[in-house]
């Protein structure tokens, strides 16, 4: 009852000085919000990116030529390009060794193409994709309508092909696909289905691409045009990281690399783009985390000021209540609660405000709304504390004021 009575005395107190509690959680505002809208942020955009990357399906990793990240400055790129491109003859030796694995595919590509079908035309921006059977699995393509390749299609390097919605709304805006025949290249094409639509990356499109047979594909381009890249989904999660390593260690075998020698060849998977994505991003979150609490010190500050003012003006009133039997354990858990609402009604304000123009911000990028929870926990947590730490020098003079000398002041 004591503690409930104190709280109910705080709020009566800060209610009294509405102005002063205002202008005194202003610094706690600022602090929270500094922080929250810059995770806001972030997150919206991770969670963005995160949908926008997970094109491989679960429990899959890709083998490629490149890295996701080739590093600065010049000549970076070199060092890479410089490595025996991946080949179908990889791929075979790779299917025949890797025996855990769920699928194994491969795919090559091309970009900056142009689809034609009748008199329509699409931008130069469509990708190009020669595939086996496994990487349509691997890359989770599902066929919305029409039929998936067939194993006869790369037997007859046939062409055919799966198309996506941005192609779909392009050149067939207003008639079905399937069984059409567009040219790309000059080759024609007979179109066999249509790929669910794919999440979208910051607003934009992911389905400007078609999928034909890798067959195919070497067939109009070469098979010595570009490396390809050899994709693999394990049974489960739990053997996954164990097929990473065994596709490692025969991808090594079949490449010929010597014992000790780095790998001319690097893993990609979803988690990895996110692991380097939160590595990038922790460099600015730690960055807000100090500006908010330097902020957080000073408004600490102010609010053990304004609190030492507000004991000196409430002398009498404290030395009274002493008089009349309050015990100084009592008088402190009232400071204190002063001091810990004003920095906890701060934070609320300074959260709801970054979460919002938080997201507001993000919509602008085309980012999917979101509140960072977990920040959110922080930024409270951290108002408790500074309303503990600079209240508690106030709250303890408040309660070892002398209540004769108290009564006595004017």
């Amino acid at each position: 009852m004591k503690v409930i009575q104190a709280l109910l005395l705080s709020l009566q107190s800060l209610k009294s000085n509405r102005l002063r509690t205002l202008l005194t959680v202003l610094g706690v505002v600022v602090g929270i919000f500094s922080i929250i809208v810059i995770m806001t942020i972030i997150t919206m955009l991770q969670s963005s990116i995160q949908n926008g990357v997970s094109q491989l399906n679960k429990n899959t990793f890709q083998i490629q030529k490149f890295p996701v990240v080739m590093g600065d400055g010049p000549g970076s790129r070199d060092k890479f390009r410089n490595r025996k491109d991946l080949t179908l003859e990889d791929y075979d030796r790779l299917k025949e060794l890797l025996t855990q694995a769920k699928y194994i595919g491969a795919e090559q590509w091309q970009f900056g193409k142009v689809v034609k079908f009748g008199n329509k035309e699409t931008n130069p921006n469509i990708q190009v994709a020669g595939v086996s059977l496994d990487a349509v699995k691997t890359n989770n393509w599902n066929v919305d309508y029409g039929r998936e390749l067939r194993e006869t299609d790369l037997q007859f390097s046939s062409n055919v092909c799966l198309i996506g919605n941005e192609v779909v709304s392009k050149v067939f805006p207003k008639i079905n696909p399937i069984g059409q025949t567009m040219r790309v290249d000059g080759h024609p094409f007979q179109v066999i289905g249509v790929i669910e639509k794919q999440p979208q990356l910051f607003g934009q499109s992911r389905d400007n691409y078609i999928v034909m047979p890798i067959t195919t594909f070497q067939g109009i381009y070469g098979r010595r045009n570009n490396s390809i890249n050899i994709t693999v989904t394990s049974q489960s999660k739990e053997d996954y990281n164990a097929v990473i390593e065994a596709a490692i260690g025969h991808m090594r075998t079949i490449r010929k690399i010597e014992p000790g020698k780095d790998n001319d060849f690097d893993i990609f998977s979803n988690e990895s783009l996110m692991t380097m994505i939160n590595t990038m991003t922790d460099g600015v979150k730690i960055g807000a985390l100090a500006v908010s609490l330097i902020a957080l010190l000073a408004a600490g500050v102010g609010i053990m000021n304004i609190m030492l003012v507000s004991v000196t003006e409430r002398t009498r009133e404290i030395g009274i209540r002493k008089a009349i039997g309050a015990r100084k354990s009592t008088i402190l858990i009232q400071f204190l609660f002063e001091a810990v609402i004003l920095c906890f009604f701060g934070g609320i304000i300074g959260i709801i405000i970054g979460i919002g123009l938080g997201n507001l911000a993000g919509s602008f990028l085309n980012a999917q709304t979101a509140i960072p929870y977990n920040w959110v926990m922080i930024g409270l947590t951290l108002c408790v504390v500074v309303g503990v730490i600079f209240g508690t020098y106030p709250a303890y003079k408040a309660s070892n004021l002398d209540p004769i000398e108290a009564l006595r002041y004017e």
